[in-house]
């Protein structure tokens, strides 16, 4: 009997500290996680930090498409465990952290919890995830009835 393998798609951000050693350093231990491939990832991308405390620094975001045999709890659980060696605080929301990974689709998984909505609700909203994710998957359609390189060009005006 097989493992049925999924694809899934994360976004990755860090404005505190070396930013590049924390996003690297997550995607080697998602390499090392078993049940869990690292297909491809983007360009890191700086932004401005969105919402939060006034006086972050910059991000460096980027988002990667991986195949698993996990389920959508146990690769939350995976990358929420990152977060914490990389010293992940949480506490206020969206402050200043050392590393972010937000699972934004697991397959063609659908579910709305407290713990896990998938797909990710502020995906098609969120510049900072959709272009790195133009270089990955453009055609990728969104919830919002919209590919990925289609609703960044709707947010920003320019095409991906």
């Amino acid at each position: 009997m097989s493992e049925t393998r999924v694809t899934a798609a994360i976004a990755l951000g860090s404005n505190m500290g070396d930013r590049e050693k924390f996003l690297r350093g997550a995607l080697t231990r998602l390499e090392r996680t078993p049940g869990v491939v690292v297909l491809r990832r983007s360009t890191w991308h700086e932004t401005e930090p969105v919402g939060g405390p006034r006086g972050q620094g910059l991000f460096l975001n980027g988002a990667a498409l991986l195949e698993t045999t996990l389920d959508p709890h146990a690769l939350l659980g995976v990358l929420q465990a990152i977060e914490q060696k990389a010293g992940r605080e949480r506490g206020v929301p969206d402050a200043a952290r050392t590393l972010d990974l937000d699972l934004l689709w697991h397959g063609d998984h659908e579910q709305g919890t407290l713990e896990l909505t998938l797909p990710h609700p502020r995906l098609h909203a969120r510049v900072f995830v959709l272009a790195p994710l133009a270089e990955l998957l453009p055609d990728y359609p969104l919830a919002c009835g919209q590919t990925v390189a289609e609703r960044l060009e709707a947010l920003t005006g320019a095409p991906s």
